[in-house]
């Protein structure tokens, strides 16, 4: 239910915004704008982004079904099957949902976002087979949402790109930040999920698969700070992800033939459910899009930033990170909106500016919440989402003030 009233509130919330402002302000083209808004996102939603999707869908449902077939998601799905079998109770040693996962978040942490969304497609279906209540969302296919939308992700390529293009003296100065903001976002998520399904976080292979993590993911930012220049950070991470993928192809057609497996006759089934997936996701895709234009237009978003500026001012607080907090609100709920606010930050202040990379470390300390909530629930027809979005929101909190945190540490 948590879900319908959200999604209704978005609408109601915009709506009682426009009418203060048409009645207050005198604003007679705030409801042309909202509904222009409407239309737009309705077109984009189903244009631009369902659609597109069925193509990449196609492509790597068809490859994701080479690599079952060759055996090389069981093999992922055995590795880590020792710290999933903790944090994912409920899925059984070893199935196949295991690998579809790792495979997903794999690609999160390289930032192939292109990549990760069939992955973690399948593995929401794969999740569903376990599902005994199929329109209501399970203890794995929460933590497995809360964990794909904290958006843990080694290195921010796109951002990194977009600040070189506008002209930033040191493009991956945000490198660290936004690594150290996406990380406590992760815990904080795991947390949250772990408190409601009382898992126990203090076993002995939970512990050594965070730390050994923690240890690797600060090995790395180690070696890259001391190691290499910006310029070869940037070099290292277009090379490494980008190869990594078309190594993992690789592997799971050689692994495929060398079973025999015919290979072409494998893409062609798995990828025949790429198409019906994208169809399936979009009333659900829309609808969520749609809501969050209204509010969007309606300028809720303007209001609560005003509203934090006054209180901090009141409360005798800093605010010179305020006028980057649009990206930090409309990231749970749009990453093409974030990513054009965290955009025009820069072009306001300066790619260089303290505003300008907080905004940057905002895009990169989460994941749309919403947007992967209604994309992959809708995608296996889940209604009830129970505290799913609570728990994803306290992740995106959590690499809020993370990101606020390490931006004044970094650049205050």
């Amino acid at each position: 239910m948590s879900l319908n009233y959200i999604w209704s509130g978005f609408f109601l919330v915009g709506f009682a915004a426009a009418l203060a402002q048409w009645l207050l302000l005198g604003d007679t083209e705030i409801f042309k704008k909202i509904i222009d808004g409407t239309f737009e996102t309705a077109k984009v939603g189903v244009m631009d982004i369902a659609l597109p999707l069925a193509g990449v869908m196609t492509l790597w449902l068809g490859i994701m079904n080479i690599g079952e077939k060759a055996g090389a998601v069981g093999w992922l799905a055995k590795i880590i099957s020792p710290f999933f079998s903790r944090i994912f109770p409920e899925v059984p040693k070893d199935h196949p949902a295991t690998g579809h996962m790792v495979m997903n978040f794999s690609a999160n942490l390289l930032g192939l976002d292109n990549a990760a969304t069939p992955f973690g497609l399948k593995a929401m279906e794969s999740l569903q087979t376990l599902n005994p209540n199929k329109d209501e969302a399970s203890n794995a296919q929460i933590m497995f949402l809360v964990l794909h939308t904290s958006g843990l992700t080694l290195i921010p390529l796109a951002i990194m790109a977009q600040r070189s293009i506008l002209g930033a003296a040191d493009p991956s100065d945000v490198f660290i930040p936004c690594l150290i903001a996406t990380y406590v976002a992760t815990v904080a998520g795991i947390i949250a999920v772990s408190i409601r399904q009382r898992i126990n976080l203090f076993d002995s292979v939970v512990l050594s698969w965070l730390g050994g993590m923690t240890a690797a993911i600060g090995g790395m930012v180690y070696y890259f700070t001391n190691y290499l220049s910006r310029t070869e950070i940037e070099v290292v991470s277009k090379v490494v992800s980008n190869l990594i993928l078309i190594m993992i192809i690789a592997v799971f057609i050689i692994g495929a033939l060398r079973k025999k497996v015919n290979v072409y006759e494998a893409f062609i089934e798995g990828a025949k459910g790429g198409i019906q997936t994208s169809l399936t996701v979009i009333p659900y895709l829309v609808g969520m899009l749609v809501a969050i234009s209204v509010i969007r237009n309606a300028g809720v978003f303007t209001l609560i930033t005003d509203a934090f500026a006054w209180l901090f001012n009141a409360m005798g607080l800093r605010t010179d990170f305020v006028p980057s907090l649009p990206v930090a609100l409309m990231k749970p709920f749009s990453g093409s909106g974030s990513r054009a606010m965290m955009i025009d930050a820069m072009k306001t202040y300066g790619p260089d500016s303290f505003v300008g990379r907080l905004a940057c470390v905002f895009q990169g300390s989460a994941d749309t919440t919403f947007y992967i909530v209604a994309l992959y629930f809708g995608s296996v027809g889940i209604r009830k989402t129970r505290y799913a979005i609570s728990c994803g929101m306290i992740a995106d909190f959590a690499g809020i003030l993370a990101a606020i945190g390490v931006a004044y540490l970094f650049f205050g």
